[in-house]
């Protein structure tokens, strides 16, 4: 298979999500040459860069990061030779997107809180959840904060529940830096 393009991610849940999403919007990105390809963190996006894009196999790339690591893009980008004193809109236009918070957040936000605590408890984790909002750190923290710690903690419960909050979505109502991403390839 060809490799046209490929979706530098920060990491696994990430890859999970955008490749949900593509199949449920009847795409295959197999099919398509187009690769999802964890970066295992922001401080490696740029030697992902110069391997898949202009100074290297010269695929369409594009990615997508959290706003904490919006930083690390900029300067991968820029070292790339994909422009320099670049802003946000500059990064969208050459197919990079920032999630608000994290991916968790962006889907919290979509869904509603009660919508995702719905999905906790058709998974067996609402109980596990309300433990959580016991504990005296999260009195009082909005539910939405609340969910992504949880969504945060247990292990792989943030690639687990990326699949399940994509399938929860209407395809209507899908935060932008997703469906941004995946428009761009």
């Amino acid at each position: 298979m060809t490799v046209r393009a490929v979706v530098l991610v920060e990491g696994h849940s990430d890859q999970v999500a955008l490749e949900a999403l593509a199949k449920r919007r009847g795409r295959d990105l197999a099919t398509e040459g187009i690769s999802i390809v964890p970066v295992g963190g922001s401080k490696s996006v740029g030697g992902f860069l110069k391997l898949y894009g202009p100074q290297g196999m010269g695929a369409r790339i594009a990615g997508l990061c959290d706003a904490a690591e919006e930083g690390d893009f900029l300067r991968g980008l820029e070292r790339a030779g994909l422009g320099s004193n670049l802003s946000r809109e500059d990064m969208e236009a050459l197919g990079f997107f920032v999630c608000v918070e994290d991916l968790e957040d962006e889907l919290i936000r979509c869904l509603g809180a009660a919508a995702v605590e719905e999905v906790l408890d058709a998974h067996g984790d609402l109980g596990p959840f309300r433990t959580l909002q016991k504990q005296s750190a999260w009195l009082g923290r909005t539910p939405e904060d609340q969910l992504r710690r949880f969504m945060g903690s247990g292990g792989s419960r943030k690639i687990r529940y990326a699949r399940l909050l994509i399938d929860a979505l209407d395809l209507a109502h899908v935060p932008r830096p997703l469906d941004g991403v995946l428009a761009h390839v």
